[in-house]
């Protein structure tokens, strides 16, 4: 065998050996996700974790007046922006907004995917919430408008499912490794800022915010293995790197 029919040989299985590796590092993240889920959901069930939320909700308040979050003013109306990242109003102009980019770019297929996992992941919030249908925290004042059941976080899950899930997306189309990862950094920094943001203006428990970030990041990781499986079929663009 020439030796450079050898050595493609050799970077194929290199490159695949690295493929089913990474394959199955995420399928355990989506076990090791939808298990979390699990058991914060059976703990705020069993009334378990009240006491650490009470802890968490009090030590991000004036010990002498629970309506005053601890830090500066400017740093409550920073948080208020923050939180806003998560609403539905901004999710959407961005979940619209990446699949204009999609189009323009010849990416039909992934724009779709992009458009059904956001409004998928939506329904799957709302439905969890109608399920659980826990009461909001009462036990510091409200820094922002809530209406609905607090568990799971929808902010929270709905960051989380948009930006992992569109940054998944974008980072595959991306042919520098570099660019993959500061596309995905951000995603998950953004995600976690607004999941926190919920805790700090009082609107939900922390394990309103845990369960989110558990079920948002097993719905973002389904959604990207099957727009791997829809990649190998064909059906959606090859990874710019592959």
């Amino acid at each position: 065998m020439p030796l450079s029919a050898l050595r493609s040989l050799l970077v194929d299985a290199l490159r695949l050996a690295r493929r089913e590796i990474g394959l199955s590092i995420v399928i355990l993240g989506l076990g090791a996700a939808l298990l979390g889920f699990s058991m914060i959901a059976g703990e705020v069930r069993e009334g378990e974790l009240r006491s650490f939320d009470r802890a968490v909700l009090l030590a991000l308040r004036n010990p002498l007046d629970a309506s005053d979050p601890i830090g500066p003013r400017w740093l409550e109306l920073a948080v208020a922006d923050i939180t806003s990242l998560g609403g539905y109003a901004v999710l959407t102009l961005i979940t619209i907004t990446t699949a204009g980019y999609f189009l323009t770019t010849g990416k039909r297929h992934a724009a779709t995917l992009v458009i059904v996992a956001v409004v998928g992941g939506t329904l799957l919030s709302e439905g969890l919430k109608a399920v659980f249908a826990r009461a909001r925290p009462d036990l510091v004042a409200h820094l922002a408008e809530v209406h609905s059941a607090s568990f799971p976080s929808g902010h929270a899950m709905l960051s989380a499912v948009t930006y992992l899930t569109l940054g998944a997306l974008i980072a595959r189309v991306q042919p520098q490794r570099r660019v993959k990862t500061y596309v995905l950094t951000v995603a998950a920094l953004t995600t976690l800022l607004v999941g926190v943001s919920r805790v700090y203006l009082g609107v939900h428990w922390p394990t309103d915010v845990l369960a989110g970030w558990c079920v948002g990041a097993a719905w973002s990781i389904l959604c990207w293995l099957v727009a791997l499986a829809l990649q190998r079929g064909g059906q959606v663009e090859e990874d710019a790197a592959g």
